[in-house]
């Protein structure tokens, strides 16, 4: 008697309904709404009160430090931003009660929104991971001396970066990961780190200087999507200085290449192909391409900028326009360099593309989000 295993590959047999269903579903919903409104930017107010450190993540949750989570003290506590609603607030052990208004925060989230990592004035001063999906806390690790002035993961989790100032004690440290079976991914002390002295042999910064135009640390920092590179800011103190830009190898650390910015750098994001750094510098936005001698200058100005997951497509934010004080979220073509949508907006602090690309999120200080669901994308 034929048994299923021996029929033919191209016969047709019977299949379960229920994903079809649950899809059309989705679909459904999403051209309902579509029918409501004639943009395809979404704007809500996702939580009160005012936090100058949020982070996105590519499920469309937020993380912020809140001061209205346990009785008016700050707290670390998640959103949900389509939902508009508080989902977690996150605790370690030893948090004191009342927490310093004010406290300093960073955030980064693994690209598949499972762990978080963070630092914060009201914890002790090292790295904190959190499992989101069993909501527990993990562990710390990477004590510091000097509060991280950025931290970043690589797309597969493998890597883990974070930076810092501190002039010439400012590290960059680098995290291999441990096996996934490991209920602790990072160990206490850093796989590799890069320091100041690494940078003087590279002539782009003096050793020995101090004062304006000396060398406070490492600033905004990104892996590239294939994982290979690791790009970090090299931040210089004046309000007229010029920042660079190294290209670490991973995951030994050395020395790729090193570009000098014109002014302050506020935002970087790689390419898709890993071939392109776009990063934004005093208002300017710029292009860096593989084995260019310098950077392009874009026909369009940019504080923030995050690059899509699949397509060579960027998404904005301008705090001004010309002729206007008002600024915007925009999306750029990378391939044509045309701005082919927009929205105005004000007070942008992040913005983050979801995992598969189909939306995006922007958040302001006082939790004002912006969601992008183009209808094809």
């Amino acid at each position: 008697m034929a048994t299923r295993e021996n029929l033919s590959a191209k016969q047709i047999v019977p299949a379960s309904s229920q994903a079809l269903a649950v899809r059309s579903a989705a679909i459904v919903a999403r051209g309902l709404r579509d029918l409501a409104r004639d943009s395809n930017w979404l704007v809500k107010k996702v939580f009160s009160g005012n936090s100058p450190y949020v982070s996105i993540s590519s499920a469309g949750q937020l993380c912020a430090v809140s001061p209205v989570v346990r009785h008016g003290t700050e707290r670390i506590a998640l959103y949900d931003i389509e939902l508009s609603v508080p989902v977690l607030a996150l605790t370690v052990p030893d948090e004191p009660e009342v927490s310093q208004p004010g406290s300093p925060a960073v955030f980064a989230w693994s690209s598949s929104a499972r762990h978080l990592v963070g630092a914060w004035g009201g914890w002790l001063p090292e790295l904190h991971i959190f499992d989101l999906r069993a909501k527990i806390f993990l562990g710390g690790f990477g004590d510091f001396a000097h509060f991280p002035s950025s931290l970043a993961w690589s797309d597969s989790g493998k890597f883990f970066a974070a930076a810092s100032h501190g002039g010439a004690d400012a590290r960059m440290r680098l995290w291999e990961a441990s096996p996934e079976t490991a209920s602790m991914p990072f160990a206490a002390e850093p796989t590799i780190q890069f320091g100041s002295l690494d940078l003087a042999e590279w002539r782009i910064l003096d050793a020995e200087s101090d004062g304006e135009g000396a060398f406070s640390g490492f600033g905004r920092t990104a892996f590239s999507p294939d994982e290979g590179m690791l790009a970090s800011v090299v931040e210089i103190e004046g309000e007229w200085a010029d920042d660079s830009i190294a290209i670490l190898e991973v995951p030994t650390l050395r020395r790729h290449t090193a570009f000098q910015a014109q002014g302050h750098i506020t935002d970087l994001s790689w390419t898709i192909d890993s071939r392109q750094l776009i990063y934004c510098s005093s208002g300017q936005a710029y292009r860096l391409g593989a084995g260019a001698a310098e950077a392009e200058s874009l026909p369009f100005g940019a504080e923030l900028c995050a690059c899509h997951p699949r397509l060579p497509v960027c998404l904005c934010f301008s705090s001004w326009l010309k002729n206007s004080a008002k600024g915007r979220l925009f999306l750029v073509d990378l391939n044509r360099l045309t701005v082919f949508d927009e929205h105005p907006a004000e007070g942008i602090i992040d913005l983050r593309w979801s995992l598969d690309g189909s939306k995006a999120y922007a958040v302001t200080a006082d939790g004002l989000a912006y969601i992008y669901e183009p209808p094809l994308l």
